[in-house]
């Protein structure tokens, strides 16, 4: 049975965990994903280990191995800009299409307070997932790298 659990600034990750939790991240994002360093900042952003908005990482676990995890952000834009930020989510290769994601996802979205934007590239699957649970693209969105 897949239990989970979110850590913010008050239920923090120790370090043993927040290793695991960076570690999975990285290896099941697959060509999604970030560095490690960039990983770590987010999370440390999320449980405000680090000077932040906040936000939450909540984590999926069977038999003591995470299956799914999710990293939000808070913004601190509220009202002109969503709320919190989806920054990360990840499940295990072999939980796919199993609808791990999705009920894990659904938990994240209930628990955060406020709106809540993503960015995914065009050619992710998970695109498909977002949009089953209602997420829209009303936006093209644009960056300068400097």
């Amino acid at each position: 049975m897949i239990k989970t659990k979110i850590y913010d600034a008050e239920n923090k990750l120790n370090e043993t965990e927040k290793s695991e939790v960076i570690n999975f991240l990285y290896d099941h994002l697959d060509q999604y994903g970030d560095a490690k360093n960039h990983i770590k900042k987010a999370v440390d952003y999320s449980v405000q280990d680090i000077e932040s908005d906040g936000g939450f990482t909540l984590i999926a676990k069977e038999n003591n191995e995470i299956q799914c995890a999710v990293v939000i952000n808070r913004t601190g834009m509220g009202g002109y800009i969503p709320e919190n930020i989806l920054v990360y989510i990840a499940t295990h290769k072999n939980q796919r299409g199993k609808g791990v994601g999705k009920k894990v996802m659904q938990e994240a979205l209930n628990h955060a307070d406020g709106d809540v934007a993503l960015h995914v590239e065009a050619n992710n699957p998970a695109r498909f997932l977002y949009q089953k649970l209602g997420f829209t693209n009303p936006y093209l969105e644009m960056r300068l790298k400097k």
